[in-house]
């Protein structure tokens, strides 16, 4: 017996279909088993609230007057990435403030956004003829933004290593502060109630795949960065609308000695469309498994102290090297099944929807560590002029030339021309050397013999 995700939306239209969480689902498989749990439920809800770095939000400022192209801009002081066009710009969750330092940083902003307070943009530019202004400083609220659309490269680890220090000193990690001498663990990831974790396969959740992000509905746009699904730690490409969620679902956080990272909620509906589905749903927090890692050893190939449960991690207590050593979570457990059962309740109401995603997410890859060798080159590449022949007064490359055609209009001897499909072709005998071309070629394909 199998089931198609327009079948369950045609429940869902109707209020009829049957949407459990993650938790409940494993007390219904013990019960009844797979095959009836595929046969009665129609969707396993799903949540985790972590703190989740590799996260931000595209913003469109729309243009000022008179119009700048900004280098370099700041959000309350924290610096957005402008390399991509006028007026848009990308905020990072862990850059942090100028002028605070780790207090405060992009997550905050993030945050302030959301919460509709105002922010103080800061730009500098270095002034065309199309955008002559140089210096702009306004204030703004996320109502005054085109778009903010949270776009995060990496979110909702499928579990997460277990940190733990055995050196002589505390350290401040990303898995928060971490006694000596094993004196705590932390561990991340919200193990049963994982979305991840309840179709490690990809079976039923895919790029398409509409999402509960931070209060909002959201989508799956891909595998995320350091997808790594050999050794069950993939993670997911996700976006959203900022200007719709909910500063309940999203927190800006500081990790002391580490710096700033921002909380988001995740829920991810599943589609239980077979039985291999509704026994992957059924998964408990006593057969998941992760690594405890010694955090004391400042290198990326940390030494595996043991595998634990996330039943283990939970109970608050596991035992290093025959001690007891307390454990405590980063991500809330608490918030996860919220968002589980918030998720159920739209999904119930027929407010939300499943989607059919238009590609499998991505199987059998592994995350490498860093390439690090000595670079063979001292400067990026440049193309250098080279020598016309004799006689040759224009040299257009076909390898670079794209056949865009701004060369077209802006020639006074009609040195170049097109076919009729598009390609451009150049007439040299035409050229008389007035180089007004040399410099409106974008792909640098022209070349022009400077008048002697």
């Amino acid at each position: 017996m199998s089931k198609t995700i327009k079948d369950i939306n045609k429940k869902i239209e109707k209020k009829r279909a049957i949407v459990v969480n993650a938790e409940e689902m494993i007390h219904i498989v013990r019960e009844i088993g797979p095959k009836r749990a595929a046969e009665e439920v129609d969707v396993v809800t799903t949540g985790t609230f972590g703190a989740m770095c590799s996260s931000g939000v595209w913003v469109n400022f729309g243009h000022s007057q008179p119009p700048i192209k900004m280098s370099r801009v700041w959000l309350n002081d924290v610096e957005a990435y402008t390399g991509v066009a006028a007026v848009d710009a990308y905020i990072g969750a862990t850059q942090i403030s100028e002028s605070l330092g780790m207090r405060y940083g992009g997550a905050h902003v993030i945050e302030d956004l959301v919460s509709r307070r105002p922010v103080i943009v800061r730009a500098e530019a270095y002034g065309t003829d199309c955008y002559p202004r140089k210096t702009l400083e306004t204030e703004i609220t996320i109502d005054d933004l085109n778009q903010a659309l949270m776009s995060n490269p990496r979110n909702a680890y499928q579990k997460y290593a277990v940190a733990i220090n055995s050196s002589k000193k505390i350290i401040y990690t990303y898995m928060g502060k971490l006694l000596p001498n094993f004196g705590n663990a932390t561990y991340s990831g919200a193990g049963e109630l994982s979305p991840i974790m309840n179709d490690s396969s990809f079976k039923a959740i895919g790029i398409g795949t509409r999402i509960f992000l931070g209060g909002a509905h959201g989508y799956i746009t891909g595998s995320g960065t350091q997808h790594d699904p050999n050794n069950e730690f993939s993670t997911l490409m996700v976006q959203g609308n900022l200007k719709k969620m909910s500063r309940e679902f999203l927190r800006a956080a500081v990790f002391k000695g580490y710096g700033c990272t921002l909380y988001i909620g995740i829920g991810v509906p599943i589609p239980v469309l077979n039985v291999e589905i509704a026994k992957s749903t059924g998964i408990s927090n006593s057969e998941i498994f992760t690594s405890v890692l010694d955090y004391g050893i400042p290198s990326r190939n940390r030494p595996v102290l043991k595998k634990v449960s996330y039943e283990e991690l939970k109970s608050g207590v596991i035992e290093i090297n025959g001690r007891k050593v307390k454990t405590s979570p980063l991500s809330s457990f608490l918030m996860a099944k919220k968002i589980a059962e918030t998720l159920k309740k739209w999904i119930r109401n027929g407010s939300f929807y499943l989607t059919e995603s238009v590609e499998k997410l991505p199987l059998g890859e592994s995350a490498k560590p860093m390439l690090q060798r000595k670079p063979l080159i001292a400067q990026p590449h440049v193309r250098q002029r080279f020598l016309l022949p004799e006689g040759q007064y224009i040299y257009k490359d076909d390898q670079r030339c794209i056949h865009c055609g701004l060369c077209l209009s802006i020639c006074p001897k009609g040195v170049f021309r097109r076919e009729n499909s598009w390609k451009i072709l150049v007439d040299s005998i035409k050229c008389n050397r007035c180089g007004v071309c040399s410099d409106v070629c974008p792909v640098e394909a022209i070349q022009v013999a400077e008048a002697s």
